[in-house]
């Protein structure tokens, strides 16, 4: 999805879109809606789109008038984005990781057996 690019005002020539930028905030939004699949594909997502905006940020910081400043919001809001995807990511795995330790993996398959394995470590 290419945007045309617009005349900066600086008169050094045409601005363009940062390359990144539209992957860092699509990716950034994904690695929220996918953190609770366990966490891993959040986290994934997540690392991936802080290492592109990295990237891209630094390419901003150099020459700020080559790019346009929308490129430059849609990639501070996926970054936003990918760091709450991250801390979402994260904590749901160490939920999932706390579940499987506490009751068993042979317990995730079977109601009973996993009620039975709550009573004894919440003591109801």
């Amino acid at each position: 999805m290419q945007q045309d690019p617009t005349f900066n005002q600086g008169g050094m020539g045409f601005q363009q879109p940062l390359p990144n930028a539209t992957i860092v905030l699509v990716l950034g939004i994904l690695s929220i809606v996918l953190c609770c699949c366990y966490g891993i594909f959040g986290l994934g997502l997540g690392i991936t789109t802080l290492i592109l905006a990295k990237s891209d940020m630094a390419r901003y910081r150099s020459n700020p008038d080559m790019y346009t400043l929308s490129s430059y919001n849609n990639l501070n809001a996926g970054r936003i984005c990918a760091i709450i995807g991250v801390v979402l990511s994260s904590l749901s795995l160490l939920y999932f990781i706390f579940i499987i330790v506490m009751v068993g993996i042979d317990a995730l398959s079977d109601p009973g057996l996993m009620q039975e394995r709550m009573k004894d470590i919440f003591g109801n």
